[in-house]
């Protein structure tokens, strides 16, 4: 009767936060966590670990990836259940397989990059702004989930219109510009819907974008509001089809390769001059395959 029950809680619980098709998914990898840990309240970060290399030597990258996701929201779900206090699977990061090629036809076009940032209705009005904010930092910014997820307060400066965005181990740190309509959305966030949610979680945080519990956001939370847009589009849609789609859109319309790297992030010029290539490429193939002489 137990394990049913625990079960019917825990899809409640990722039932707030996911779709029903990633709910299948990630029951099913957590299942199959279970029944290789008895007893995964007690295991180590030693231990996950071990299974993390166990699913490496039997799975592709992102399979692994899957089942971590899965498992973070799993032990998420033992947090809020308080059979745990602190989640050790939060800070595990697979950086498996090869960096995501940039794949021209799946770029978006300037107007549908508009498109993104057309207010809808939202599931929970209390996460509009935010989810408005998330959008709007993918499309204006094109930063990367990693970059949305680590934002604090104070790198924000909507006095003078600045974002500072910090060094990872993949892009340099910089200070962007934001756009009008970003500073007043930011600001009535930050004054109404975060005022609340930052009420519903002690001790508070000063992270700048938060989950409906008042916890900081994750990958997990932006990739799946993302996911959500996809019913719209024809393209494949991810956080990283949108980035590069902006980096793209920036060098065609003649920017300067080095403000591109820097607005990018980009630790080396090389990987921003690909952007340039890769339009180069698709007209060279374009032209080989439809010249008359051919």
């Amino acid at each position: 009767m137990k394990p049913s029950t625990d079960n019917h809680q825990l899809t409640t619980f990722l039932r707030n936060e996911l779709s029903e098709g990633t709910i299948k998914t990630y029951l099913y990898e957590i299942e199959k966590f279970k029944k290789h840990y008895r007893n995964p309240e007690k295991l180590s970060y030693q231990n996950l670990m071990e299974y993390v290399e166990l699913l490496r030597k039997n799975y592709n990258p992102q399979s692994v990836k899957r089942t971590i996701y899965a498992i973070k929201k799993y032990y998420d779900y033992l947090v809020e259940t308080g059979k745990i206090k602190i989640n050790i699977v939060a800070n595990i990061r697979i950086k498996d397989g090869k960096e995501n090629p940039i794949q021209l036809q799946e770029l978006l076009t300037e107007k549908e990059l508009q498109r993104l940032l057309e207010p809808r209705e939202e599931r929970y009005p209390i996460l509009e702004k935010r989810n408005q904010i998330i959008i709007s930092l993918l499309v204006n910014q094109a930063l990367l989930v990693s970059d949305i997820e680590r934002l604090k307060i104070e790198n924000l400066d909507l006095k003078n219109a600045k974002i500072r965005i910090r060094k990872s181990g993949i892009t340099n740190e910089r200070i962007l510009e934001l756009k009008a309509e970003q500073i007043l959305l930011f600001y009535e966030y930050l004054k109404e819907e975060r005022e609340i949610l930052g009420n519903n979680r002690q001790p508070k945080t000063n992270n700048f974008l938060l989950g409906k519990l008042g916890t900081k956001i994750t990958a997990d939370d932006i990739n799946y509001l993302v996911s959500t847009y996809k019913k719209n589009f024809t393209k494949k849609l991810t956080s990283i089809t949108i980035r590069q789609s902006v980096i793209k859109l920036k060098l065609d319309q003649g920017e300067n390769l080095r403000k591109v790297q820097y607005f990018a992030g980009h630790k080396n010029a090389d990987t921003t001059e690909k952007y340039r290539e890769t339009g180069i490429n698709a007209l060279q193939t374009a032209i080989n395959q439809y010249h008359p002489i051919k």
